[in-house]
């Protein structure tokens, strides 16, 4: 008998073909969402919203992959470490509550909610507290965007969740501070947020937009004309949505 080796994976091949699996698994054990998110409701498209809303099911070979699993992890860990520098830096934040839970609201009998990362409540008379905390960890291209133009330019998304934020928890009165972390650098980038009421009101009354539609069974429009555009691209629904 001949053993052909040309095709044999390398060690790293099967190493990360079990992590990926276990991760994948370990993921798909997670009790989905039940309710609109502060992080989902400002994105471009409220049909997208509905889908992950009515927790419909993805379509085939768009659920996370092992890679995409790890960089969401790497991003909490990114978070954390932020966290650690900034109370060793002589900041005051709170981001978790006593049990361990995280902060945050919900509404519309729990169809609309939502976490934050922290509360900034004392520390260098840099700035005015109590603030809202909020942190991302993005590659260098986003971190540059994020540098470049503010934070309703660069990712309106991220401005609708702090403005949201702000209004539910009353953190409203003082800016919010919005942390960026490049993941290729470790280079940090800070943003004092001041409060959007306009744009609260406008994502809260979309929130209650898509609740009610989807409730209702109604199927909101589409945000783009083509299936093409890159955002239809990236989604996880794009054929059901088009097809």
């Amino acid at each position: 008998m001949t053993l052909d080796f040309n095709h044999t994976k390398d060690i790293t091949e099967l190493f990360c073909e079990h992590i990926d699996a276990a991760m994948v698994k370990e993921n798909q054990s997670q009790k989905p969402r039940n309710y609109v998110g502060v992080s989902m409701v400002g994105k471009t498209c409220e049909r997208q919203v509905q889908y992950e809303y009515s927790q419909t099911p993805k379509d085939p070979g768009k659920d996370f992959d092992g890679q995409t699993l790890r960089r969401f992890g790497a991003g909490h860990y990114f978070e954390d470490d932020t966290a650690a520098l900034l109370k060793a830096a002589g900041f005051e934040l709170k981001t978790h509550k006593p049990d361990g839970s995280q902060f945050g609201f919900e509404t519309l009998d729990g169809k609309f909610a939502g976490h934050i990362d922290g509360v900034l409540v004392d520390g260098p008379p840099i700035m005015k507290y109590p603030a809202l905390w909020e942190h991302k960890a993005v590659g260098n291209k986003s971190f540059n965007k994020h540098k470049k133009e503010q934070l309703a330019i660069a990712n309106p998304v991220y401005a609708s969740q702090i403005a949201l934020y702000q209004a539910y928890l009353d953190l409203a009165d003082n800016p919010a501070v919005f942390t960026v972390r490049n993941n290729d650098t470790q280079l940090l980038h800070f943003e004092l947020v001041p409060f959007n009421a306009a744009l609260a009101q406008q994502m809260s009354d979309r929130a209650v937009k898509i609740i009610k539609a989807t409730d209702a069974g109604e199927q909101l429009p589409r945000a783009m004309q083509s299936s093409s555009h890159f955002e239809c691209k990236w989604c996880s629904y794009t054929d059901r949505c088009w097809k």
